[in-house]
């Protein structure tokens, strides 16, 4: 990847729907040399994919929380993670070190959601602890990645 990709990948961070003349005018390229230059990176998984970013309280789902889940029964993991892939409420899933196997980041519509999600869908696996921080506020959110650090 080159400085030219790295422009592309942080204007499209920032305005996704920038069309091909803007991208060609930020590389002093053409519209199609530009629309060559990104296909190819979603080509090489660069770019995995475009979605719209949405209010979560504006559709129901103000409700945040972080859940670390502790796997006892190392046989159930495969089927967990599964589970976990499949639950809409669950934004993100990290296997981090320490004291527990994964953190989830999920949105839920309600504290009753919430339950539901933790005892009825986590917890019906044997071996499954959980602990619950529920997100009061959000300070910082942000897709966009810090691509001048990656240019050293």
């Amino acid at each position: 990847m080159d400085s030219n990709d790295y422009k592309l990948l942080k204007q499209l961070m920032a305005k996704g729907r920038s069309t091909w003349a803007e991208l060609g005018a930020l590389l002093n390229l053409s519209a199609p040399s530009a629309a060559d230059r990104v296909h190819k990176l979603e080509e090489a998984g660069v770019i995995k994919g475009y979605s719209a970013i949405i209010n979560p309280e504006a559709v129901g789902c103000g409700l945040a929380a972080l859940i670390s889940v502790i796997i006892e029964d190392s046989e159930q993991r495969l089927n967990i993670l599964k589970k976990i892939d499949e639950l809409p409420e669950i934004l993100e899933c990290y296997h981090v070190a320490g004291d527990v196997d994964y953190i989830l980041k999920a949105r839920c519509t309600s504290t009753k959601d919430l339950e539901r999600l933790i005892s009825m869908e986590l917890k019906a696996f044997p071996g499954v602890k959980t602990r619950t921080m529920v997100i009061l506020s959000t300070v910082k959110e942000t897709p966009i990645l810090p691509l001048e650090i990656k240019r050293s």
